[in-house]
């Protein structure tokens, strides 16, 4: 077991490059599974999230080789059996992309319930409803999640809310279904183009991704390819807001900076200064953060994955800022662990009531997900003082070499090796 120490209050000056986009690449990696040729899929994300994506191709019988620590080739004709079990589904909810890219290659499917960060209920109606209106029969035995049909028949779908989850296991499903599926309220990602763009580097004919109506001509093939995921959307934004909040100057690389308008137009209200250039965007601050609203939206409205880690610039900001959460039930499990460091946040069900303070202060902290550990760092980088952050495999599911991007901007953070509990337990009584 490790933890994060930070000693906080430099300002992070300099350039980052951001990875691969998390989102696109573990929706990407089980799509490979659709063609019946070699995927060289680039710019993964070094994440373990994405291990734990092409560990499971592994042991499925895909022959995998990675190029380098970006680069994966995948030939999946080997696989034979549509089977994921629990043991290699339970860290991540992004697992349940197998659901769909099974069903469109073999017609069923049998896979375990995703596991990952616990926001809240995780419903797969909207999933279900996708399967069963392409023809599949779907049933839950034993905590496995069944999917057969006979022949995909492409069908309109309509999801009674955007969700994205659903939106790439229909896209994956219906890729190789007979005739034509249309899925209205569709959810308008980034990461949604990018799978669509990657499908049709294969053969497939998908047209309206990005839009709420995607339309999807099925094909009775797919070959291999070689494809570029785009760039991280959230671990850009965590470096623009840790920019600001340390009241820094840092150019963020390697972007889509369309991609961060929601954003950066949250970070331009606060008094920060946002310069966009081609690939780029440079995030800088002198004077004092003012209060800011906030609501998370599906895209392009601002991203609940941003929803922590702007939290942490709100409590340094002058005024009283109110945060929204529409999309998760959980997502404000992070602020016990704020207030722990002097932020002042209230919460009343899905509404968050913040009033800025002068500083935060240092102290130990546990991540409870992904996107609040990210919070934590970025709350450790501004504080007075010593942070420490256990249960930092929450933060490494979507980060990618964050300590030596940290480090190389000028923050004072290391990682450190907690004694195990047998010896902790034996020191206390």
């Amino acid at each position: 077991m490790e933890k994060l120490v930070i000693n906080g209050g430099n300002p992070l000056r300099g350039e980052v490059n951001i990875s691969g986009a998390k989102n696109a690449a573990v929706a990407i990696l089980p799509a490979s599974i659709l063609c019946d040729g070699v995927c060289r899929i680039e710019n993964i994300p070094n994440i373990s999230d994405v291990s734990a994506i092409i560990r499971i191709l592994y042991e499925l019988g895909a022959n995998v080789r990675m190029i380098d620590s970006s680069t994966v080739e995948i030939d999946p004709r080997r696989i034979s059996k549509p089977f994921v079990p629990h043991d290699m589904t339970r860290r991540m909810r992004a697992s349940y992309y197998f659901i769909g890219a099974m069903l469109g290659r073999f017609s069923k499917a049998r896979v375990a319930p995703p596991g990952g960060c616990d926001l809240g209920v995780r419903p797969i109606d909207q999933h279900i409803k996708g399967f069963e209106a392409l023809g599949a029969n779907v049933t839950i035995d034993s905590g496995m999640v069944d999917v057969c049909a006979g022949q995909l028949i492409g069908a309109p779908v309509y999801l009674d809310m955007v969700s994205v989850g659903a939106t790439v296991n229909i896209m994956l499903a219906a890729v190789r279904a007979r005739g034509l599926t249309v899925i209205e309220n569709a959810a308008k990602e980034p990461h949604i183009v990018d799978l669509a763009n990657f499908l049709n580097s294969m053969g497939a004919d998908i047209r309206g991704a990005g839009t709420d109506v995607i339309k999807i001509h099925g094909v009775n093939r797919l070959t291999g390819t070689t494809y570029s995921i785009i760039p991280d959307q959230i671990e850009a934004g965590t470096y623009m807001i840790a920019a600001a909040a340390t009241g820094g100057d840092v150019l963020v690389k390697n972007v889509i900076p369309k991609h961060l308008e929601s954003i950066s137009a949250k970070l331009e209200e606060c008094g920060v200064q946002v310069e966009e250039f081609d690939d780029a965007v440079r995030i800088s601050r002198v004077g004092s953060l003012q209060k800011c609203n906030i609501k998370t939206m599906p895209h392009p409205g601002f991203p609940t994955d941003m929803q922590p880690q702007i939290a942490v610039l709100l409590s340094l900001a002058e005024g009283t800022s109110i945060i929204s959460e529409s999309i998760w039930d959980n997502r404000f499990r992070y602020v016990d662990q704020l207030t722990h460091m002097g932020a002042q946040i209230q919460v009343d069900g899905k509404v968050a009531v913040v009033d800025g303070v002068c500083e935060l202060t240092g102290a130990p902290v546990c991540a409870p997900d992904l996107r609040a550990g990210a919070a934590l760092v970025i709350a450790g980088l501004t504080a007075k003082g010593i942070t420490e952050i256990e249960e930092i495999h929450h933060i490494e599911r979507g980060y990618e070499q964050l300590l030596e991007k940290l480090t190389a901007l000028g923050a004072n953070i290391h990682r450190v090796k907690m004694l195990p509990q047998i010896i902790d337990k034996a020191v206390n009584g």
